[in-house]
């Protein structure tokens, strides 16, 4: 099987593709290429002969038609000012057949932290409202059906992926809330010097209390490729 992940960022989905698929091929496809490097290093190099690096925009890839089985994009919808444009062209790369899976957000159904922060939805909506002003969208979760309908993809479905402190850990969620992620939003104006302060007291929360978890929603939406 080969597989196309699009926006593969730094790689740490790409190396979970690669250990749990070891008789596929993988290509990791990033417009970044600092974060590409980054893979590049990530990976371990007995994986090389089932991984290829692509420095391209999903919007104009460079690969050939009909090459690949299955499309990923994880958490890259969102920051596209064309999706649909992006949309088209992983159909174009697709085999006939082929499926394109689609796993991102919408900050109308986010998750919940414990223990609660009044202010988190006030920051989401800043974020979202930043996100919007510079391309984005961080309410595509719910467009995503009707974004693969457009872009003729058949056999549209969409489902959702709850993730739990409690059930994987809570290394990601770590990340997620890590408050550094938030001060260049605090400099730039978006949000308060109080709303950081909050957030520093969620990371604060995950760090170290045990009483802490939290849940997060992802939208999950695939599609496939008509045979005809």
């Amino acid at each position: 099987m080969r597989i196309l992940e699009v926006g593969s960022g730094p790689g740490f989905y790409t190396e979970q593709l690669v250990g749990q698929l070891p008789h596929s091929v993988i290509t990791a496809l990033e417009v970044d290429s600092a974060l590409l490097n980054e893979a590049r290093n990530r990976i371990d190099p007995q994986f090389s002969s089932q991984l290829e690096f692509v420095h391209a925009s999903v919007y104009d890839t460079g690969l050939p038609d009909n090459t690949y089985d299955f499309v990923i994009a994880r958490l890259l919808f969102l920051h596209l000012k064309d999706p649909l444009t992006a949309a088209r062209e992983i159909s174009r790369v697709l085999k006939p057949g082929g499926k394109l899976v689609i796993i991102d957000v919408d900050d109308g159904i986010f998750g919940a932290l414990h223990p609660n922060l009044p202010m988190l939805p006030s920051v989401l909506q800043k974020v979202a409202d930043y996100v919007a002003a510079n391309g984005g969208n961080r309410l595509i979760g719910r467009s995503l059906p009707r974004l693969l309908k457009q872009a003729d993809y058949t056999d549209v479905d969409m489902d959702s992926i709850l993730q739990h402190s409690d059930l994987i850990g809570i290394d990601g969620f770590r990340y997620q809330f890590d408050s550094r992620r938030f001060m260049g939003l605090n400099q730039n104006g978006v949000i308060t010097q109080e709303e950081l302060d909050h957030m520093k007291q969620a990371s604060e929360n995950l760090n170290t209390s045990s009483e802490a978890y939290a849940m997060l929603n992802f939208v999950m939406a695939c599609g496939t490729k008509a045979r005809s």
